[in-house]
């Protein structure tokens, strides 16, 4: 039975996709769309990039699409990848391949005409499926029988495709959290447990690319769960070692109850625990963006509150530390009590309270501490040591105080404290 996304690809009707496909089957070449796009679309999830495979050879490629009108980038030549820029959006060119040789990180290929050895080289079977400018999909390997039933696969031997790019052990994971159900592939599981030491070949880059690209499914639990139990979370994430990884469910369940946009780096911080030592270790290792590492030291750092803490006392330590460490320690506290709240009415209670900090963090503004240096040199005081000190010494008072104090009773306070020093 032939399947066809004609109908439900919208992006398969493009103008300039369709002149672009046409362009390079022509003169006994052919295209395909190939890959990401065929398989969210027979999945009815949206389709963000749109690869193409094609007979023509790489040069061909650039010389069909410039005919065009259209701009090519050599992106990746030397593996077969020219990307071209049709009506504004970027489409990856790639010429069918067979890989001659790989150390595990990278391949070596050969250019081909095959369509099923260039299936064959992919990782799932998910992945390695082909539409024909029509819509009518190609399927070489068995991708649509596990797309029905939501099965994540690899292509051939497991061993195998991982020892080619033990990426692949992640990307396993990830693809098993975004589109698995039930249980991972039996011998696909084994395999990823078996090769895990194979990770450490790989770069630091890849690793974090690939573990945030899982954090962020729609419910990355249950891969977790798995990895946890392959022992491969323990070999990419060591700093979540001995440590529980319970809290990713309640996490996700409140990100679901209370619409919380799925974030990595929270859930992230559901898994490791709240060390700062640690989590300068990771961030350094995995090469984090330095927007990264800051929250997640930030994170660290935050005092846990209490459900029964005031909001005035919150804003103190808001104002001491870091908003976005508070509002993650909340969410986290919010969700592991809710979790709890179903068995322990005492945990409803620390869900509201907690309910209510979060609120009072999320629109809490920084004020802005009325007095400067030169306010004091006004008074007559001489720049120096001691002017800071007096202001530190006064915005303790006033943060202490509810930052109630207001610059007239502050200046009569910090003239005061010149006349007394």
């Amino acid at each position: 039975m032939s399947v066809s996304i004609a109908g439900r690809a919208e992006w398969l009707s493009d103008k300039h996709l369709q002149r672009l496909l046409t362009a390079l089957a022509q003169g006994g070449e052919e295209a395909r769309v190939a890959g990401g796009a065929v398989r969210n679309t027979l999945m009815g999830q949206p389709v963000a990039d749109i690869d193409i495979a094609t007979t023509c050879l790489p040069q061909e490629t650039i010389r069909r699409a410039e005919a065009e009108g259209f701009k090519a980038v050599p992106t990746g030549i030397e593996h077969g990848t020219i990307t071209v820029v049709a009506g504004g959006k970027p489409y990856e060119i790639t010429t069918l391949r067979a890989d001659v040789e790989t150390d595990g990180r990278r391949a070596k290929v050969s250019f081909g005409r095959d369509w099923k050895l260039d299936a064959e080289r992919r990782d799932f079977t998910i992945n390695a499926l082909y539409a024909e400018a029509d819509g009518t999909v190609i399927d070489l390997v068995g991708g649509i029988a596990d797309i029905e039933a939501r099965r994540l696969r690899f292509i051939g031997d497991p061993e195998a495709r991982i020892r080619e790019d033990y990426l692949r052990i992640l990307r396993f994971f990830r693809f098993f959290a975004w589109y698995g159900d039930g249980r991972p592939d039996a011998e696909g599981l084994k395999a990823c447990a078996r090769l895990k030491e194979g990770l450490a070949q790989l770069s630091a880059e890849r690793i974090w690319s690939e573990l945030k690209k899982l954090l962020s499914a729609p419910d990355p639990s249950r891969a977790l769960l798995w990895m946890r139990q392959a022992s491969v979370l323990t070999a990419a994430l060591p700093e979540s070692e001995k440590w529980g990884i319970d809290a990713i469910h309640a996490l996700t369940k409140a990100e679901k109850d209370l619409d919380w946009a799925p974030d990595p780096l929270l859930r992230l911080e559901a898994i490791v625990p709240a060390d700062a030592a640690r989590m300068k270790t990771l961030a350094e290792r995995l090469k984090f963006s330095t927007a990264e590492a800051d929250r997640l030291r930030h994170w660290a750092l935050a005092t846990a509150a209490e459900p029964k803490t005031t909001e005035g006392e919150l804003a103190k330590r808001l104002y001491r530390g870091d908003r976005q460490g508070f509002v993650d320690r909340l969410r986290l506290s919010l969700a592991g009590a809710r979790m709890r709240a179903v068995e322990d009415n005492d945990a409803l209670l620390e869900a509201g309270g907690f309910s209510r900090l979060l609120a009072f963090a999320l629109k809490w503004e920084k004020p802005l501490f009325p007095l400067k240096g030169a306010d004091l040199t006004r008074l007559g005081a001489t720049p120096g040591p001691k002017v800071g000190e007096i202001l530190r010494n006064l915005e303790t008072e006033w943060v202490e105080a509810g930052f109630s104090p207001d610059r007239g009773a502050l200046l009569e306070r910090a003239a005061e404290a010149l006349k007394a020093g």
